[in-house]
């Protein structure tokens, strides 16, 4: 235990830091008096005949509305923290003393929440995010590779609160897998994923080796940001090619059993995408046209251009010297973020998200 005193200090210094906080994105008063400004228009004659309109307000009301409700009980349990803590310096009780603490931690770590979404203020940041994992040159040993890694990112999904949506799934012919795409749904989502965008290394005694020799394995995995149906994205669709298939597999959950998956080309670019998990063909068409725009839109953006005509494409190397990460699990564990600098000796415990 830190003690009584110690965890005082704790509190006192959250308490600034809410201030802080209250002063960058609004009081709970004013969020309040917004939100009421927000509702009360949606009761207005004629809101619902603007349906572009009608929508972002509801957008806005939502995220004000979870802005408010988590800034309100930050408030409220430090408040109580407090109390609770000048009572325990009077009336000892190790108990109490005890759960106070467990509680003091957990609402550090939803202020600490609370700060980073203030930092995630970019234009598509609150966004669903598009996931997207494929496997560097080596087979079936990057193909294990890219399972780790999603497996990795769903486990972050689950213990967030995310919503894992796979549209795409093809598995390795031994192990692993081939390629896979995914939307994370949820709140900020984009915002807390677009940094994972990049190569992955892993190194690494092979399971697959009967020599047991190290191995250095590579996945590139690349996050986008879904785009709402009220952005205005021109596409000529003559600009477009759209295949139908039946998935390919070795069976079981993935596969799409009514030969309904959809894969739509962007010609001028050769931008490829596909989906296969919904019941019918148009579903998984609108799904795929989905992500076909969200890609269009992040290369219009990349590129500087106005119209998406004028896109030159992507380019389709890949440096695996240029990789942001490394997993280091032989001779010795590590996780080393090549862009800060930033390492992590517990490697177990990053790949199963237990932070």
């Amino acid at each position: 235990m830190i003690g009584l005193d110690e965890n005082k200090r704790i509190l006192q210094d959250m308490k600034e830091r809410y201030n802080s906080l209250e002063n960058s994105i609004g009081k709970i008063e004013e969020l309040e008096n917004k939100l009421a400004e927000l509702e009360s228009q949606t009761l207005s004659d004629g809101f619902w005949n603007d349906t572009k309109r009608s929508n972002a307000i509801l957008q806005e009301i939502k995220e004000i509305k979870s802005r408010y409700n988590g800034m309100k009980a930050i408030k409220q349990n430090l408040d109580s923290l407090l109390e609770m803590n000048d009572f325990l310096l009077i009336e000892n009780d190790q108990d109490l003393a005890s759960e106070l603490e467990e509680k003091t931690k957990a609402l550090g770590k939803d202020l600490d929440k609370m700060e980073i979404k203030m930092f995630l203020s970019g234009k598509f940041d609150k966004n669903n995010a598009i996931i997207t994992l494929h496997p560097g040159a080596g087979g079936t040993e990057s193909q294990d590779w890219v399972q780790m890694l999603y497996r990795m990112y769903c486990r972050w999904a689950a213990n967030n609160g995310y919503t894992v949506k796979e549209t795409e799934y093809l598995e390795g012919e031994e192990a692993g897998i081939k390629s896979v795409t995914a939307v994370i749904m949820g709140e900020y989502a984009y915002g807390y994923l677009k940094s994972e965008m990049g190569v992955h290394r892993l190194i690494r005694i092979s399971p697959f080796d009967a020599g047991g020799r190290r191995h250095t394995s590579f996945a590139s995995v690349e996050v986008l940001p879904e785009i709402a149906d009220d952005i205005d994205l021109e596409i000529n669709p003559d600009d477009l090619r759209i295949d139908t298939y039946r998935s390919s597999g070795a069976g079981g959950q993935h596969i799409n059993k009514t030969s309904s998956a959809v894969r739509i080309t962007h010609i001028p670019t050769n931008i490829v995408t596909s989906c296969q998990s919904e019941r019918s063909q148009l579903q998984n068409k609108e799904t795929a046209m989905k992500m076909l725009k969200s890609k269009l839109l992040d290369l219009k953006e990349k590129e500087n251009k106005d119209k998406i005509e004028d896109l030159k494409g992507i380019q389709k190397d890949i440096a695996w010297g240029s990789q942001i990460r490394s997993y280091v699990f032989c001779p010795y564990t590590l996780v080393k973020d090549h862009r800060t600098n930033y390492e992590v000796g517990n490697v177990e415990a990053v790949m199963n998200r237990r932070d």
